[in-house]
């Protein structure tokens, strides 16, 4: 992620850190099916929401991580999961295409309109193939566009962090992921189609799976 481009998630999430407002586009840890004592990595983790749903799920023998790159989400994320009394919660402030964590430590990765913000998306799902054992799964909530994203709206900052000019096309989604090494995928949900910024859109949920 270009420094441009980090400093543009990070002044429009910032704002948002503090506010009641929804930042997920989809059900994504809702639909995991996560079980007790699973490990579960949440990508672009935001307030800690569905961290905090995740460990609910997971109960104190499992173990929740929560990644974003954006310092004050972090913060906040922190914060809630300790007002919660949730121990079994660590936030982490890294990026979603390197997350630090070791490979094969994960179970399950969800993640709520996270992925459209990186400029290499199959660097992101390499990292998410990394991170998760054999025979683990993803649920993701994302956007698509329904035709390409013009490149004076593709290379801007400010409309990337709007959470529309990073989308790429469906096919090309799924490309990306079949590409990466995941089976089983699975559309859960789908919307209709909606304008943002210069674009239309889609939001959908993907499950995917690594083979064991």
């Amino acid at each position: 992620m270009t420094d441009a481009l980090r400093s543009a998630v990070a002044a429009r999430y910032g704002e948002l850190a503090a506010t009641s407002t929804s930042l997920s586009c989809g059900g994504a840890a809702e639909l995991a099916s996560v079980r007790p004592g699973e490990r579960c990595l949440d990508l672009g983790c935001g307030r800690g929401r569905d961290a905090l749903r995740l460990a609910e799920l997971t109960g104190p023998e499992g173990h929740v991580i929560g990644v974003d790159l954006t310092p004050r989400m972090v913060e906040e994320a922190r914060r809630t999961a300790t007002q919660a009394g949730a121990k079994h919660v660590e936030i982490a402030l890294a990026s979603l295409d390197a997350t630090g964590l070791p490979a094969g430590s994960i179970d399950v990765v969800v993640s709520s309109c996270a992925v459209n913000h990186a400029p290499d998306k199959a660097a992101v799902w390499r990292e998410v193939w990394r991170v998760l054992a054999p025979g683990g799964r993803f649920v993701v909530s994302d956007i698509y566009s329904l035709e390409d994203v013009p490149a004076r709206w593709r290379d801007d900052p400010t409309a990337v962090a709007e959470c529309w000019a990073g989308a790429v096309r469906r096919d090309v989604y799924m490309s990306t992921l079949a590409e990466s090494g995941f089976t089983d995928l699975q559309v859960l949900e789908e919307s209709a189609p909606y304008h943002r910024g210069a674009i239309d859109l889609c939001k959908v949920t993907i499950a995917g799976r690594k083979s064991a």
